[in-house]
């Protein structure tokens, strides 16, 4: 197994999650490590969707000049010019 340095308050914090969920510390970090990089997985698909969504409505002219929408937001959110 490799050994991957932590910092001594990592490790304390680590210990203590597993501690509280009943886990050893190497399980725990793997859960752990695992729901992170899914999440970061996701985020960075729904990033790239966004993207192209955007990118797909100025093709289609579905857009508004930046000083236009910028007026109606500080209008909406009463945010002064």
């Amino acid at each position: 197994m490799d050994t991957i340095p932590l910092k001594p308050e990592r490790k304390a914090e680590l210990e203590e999650y597993a501690r509280r969920r009943g886990l050893d510390p190497a399980t725990a970090l793997d859960d752990v490590l695992a729901t992170y990089l899914e999440w970061e997985r996701q985020d960075s698909a729904d990033a790239t969707e966004s993207v192209q969504r955007g990118y797909e409505d100025l093709k289609a002219g579905k857009t508004k000049p930046a000083d236009e929408f910028l007026a109606e937001f500080r209008r909406k959110h009463d945010i002064p010019s």
